[in-house]
């Protein structure tokens, strides 16, 4: 079997990256369940767009981000593999628990913790790759793992959908949850802890230096240099500008993508399910492995195609965009949305990529938890509840525009929020004013997956800015290791 520079075989490299893009798998199905579920979960629950926005992202991306530095910083020190295994399995059990919450309140509990836990899956697993590894394939390696977050939300859209279908939304968070406990048994036993910086050493002899005693000045040092490394050099921190306004489009479009079908067409829960694991899973982890891929061959001739790739693929999306909203037939919409997400996704592995050959190889973990906090905080925490926020603001005007208002009482003041709990007319109301509620609604979520869609233009600025120097950069990083 031919080994890879750094000793272990390629079978077994692509072995590990599997694993991990397996938890990953896990990582996302679990992060992104409760946008799949939301429809059911409002009408039970009688819950806002805003509600479901700080479900789906908040709650879960502010304890994320207090988790994220410390169990980086651990990943730094101690095993790796362990810490996966670990969080995995925390965050699997709290997924499940979600099904037994009777309130908002507890709802909003539970995803904070399973965002402590989830912080403990990609800055360890993004150290852990760099390792197995060398620097010109690791784009590639990380688009691999990244594909798990297109796979997550194929199982959670196609599965989850069917499931809450047929039992509800309660049994949904359960089936998404409980197996990960199996596949951080398997973590556990199969991948081994390598050495620090084991792809780039020389015949395979790597780095075995440690770090000092901890002290929190010392800690302080490290996340100040890290934090210099992606923050201060300009190619770089647009680079980071990107992946952050991209996703937060991407986490604020697609929380709401599920909701919109079921709204718009009036499609069932699986085959909505189907719709959108085909668009956005299938063709968003093609979109992530050919970005990556075409990124490392690329660049191998000209480095600032590590920010071209992501640039152009961001500016040829918006039109899919933006078209696919506009259509009256769900067919044509999830054709352009899936090419849509095939463009937009090659962003992740080459801007991965950066971050990690930009950093030393004991600071990698938290250079992934720095770009992770931008992810969850600003992105995921923000996306899903702009725009669920910017969706009600706009039922409300549409509920209480005249085209809407015409076959309805003129009450002044008439609020979307009342008139149509959790979206919908209340039972005893009206055949108009449930008409009313549901043409409100309708327009409101177009509306406000539009708005977020200008986010994704923005992103695209910021990847071809960092172009003009990105190369030097790398040049630079990999001289001072």
């Amino acid at each position: 079997m031919q080994n890879q520079p750094n000793g272990y075989s390629q079978a077994y490299t692509r072995a590990v990256i599997s694993l991990l893009m397996t938890a990953y798998t896990f990582n996302a199905m679990d992060r992104t369940i409760i946008s799949i579920i939301a429809q059911s979960m409002k009408l039970d629950l009688k819950l806002t767009d805003t509600q479901l926005g700080l479900l789906g992202g908040t709650a879960f991306a502010v304890l994320y981000a207090f988790g994220g530095i410390p169990i980086a910083r651990m990943a730094e020190r101690m095993s790796r593999v362990n810490i996966i295994t670990v969080a995995l399995i925390v965050w699997s059990i709290l997924s499940a628990l979600c099904g037994a919450a009777a309130s908002f309140p507890q709802l909003l509990l539970i995803r904070a913790g399973v965002g402590v836990a989830e912080a403990g899956c990609s800055p360890p697993a993004h150290s852990l790759i760099s390792d197995y590894v060398e620097p010109s394939r690791r784009t590639s390696a990380l688009s691999i793992y990244s594909c798990g977050t297109s796979l997550g939300y194929l199982l959670a859209a196609v599965g989850g959908s069917y499931v809450v279908q047929h039992w509800g939304w309660r049994t949904a968070c359960a089936a998404v949850g409980l197996p990960g406990i199996a596949v951080g048994l398997l973590i556990k036993l199969l991948i081994r802890e390598p050495p620090r910086g084991y792809s780039e050493s020389v015949a395979g002899r790597a780095d075995r230096a440690e770090l000092p005693p901890f002290s929190f000045r010392g800690e302080v040092r490290e996340l100040w240099a890290v934090g210099k490394a992606l923050l201060s050099d300009r190619p770089v921190l647009h680079m980071v500008l990107g992946v952050t306004i991209g996703g937060f489009a991407a986490y604020g479009f697609y929380a709401f993508v599920h909701p919109y079908f079921r709204r718009a067409f009036d499609l069932d829960y699986t085959t909505v399910g189907v719709i959108v694991g085909l668009a956005g899973g299938v063709a968003v982890g093609l979109g992530i492995v050919a970005g990556g891929l075409i990124a490392d061959a690329l660049a191998k001739r000209d480095a600032r195609w590590y920010a071209l790739v992501p640039a152009i693929g961001g500016m040829v999306a918006v039109p899919f965009y933006l078209c696919s909203l506009l259509q009256s037939d769900w067919r044509q919409a999830t054709v352009l949305l899936a090419l849509a997400g095939f463009f937009q996704y090659a962003s992740l592995g080459p801007t991965f990529g950066v971050v990690q050959n930009v950093v030393d190889r004991r600071r990698r973990a938290t250079a992934t938890a720095l770009l992770y906090i931008c992810l969850s905080v600003l992105a995921l925490g923000g996306g899903p509840l702009f725009t669920g926020w910017v969706t009600d603001r706009f039922a409300q005007v549409e509920f209480g525009s005249q085209h809407i208002q015409a076959a309805l009482p003129r009450t002044p003041g008439t609020s979307f929020a009342i008139s149509c709990p959790g979206g919908a007319g209340a039972d005893t109301a009206a055949a108009a004013v449930k008409s009313a509620c549901s043409q409100a609604l309708v327009r409101a979520t177009r509306r406000g997956l539009l708005v977020t869609l200008l986010f994704f233009g923005w992103a695209s600025l910021h990847y071809l800015l960092a172009a003009k120097g990105i190369a030097k950069s790398l040049r630079i990083a990999a001289g001072a290791r």
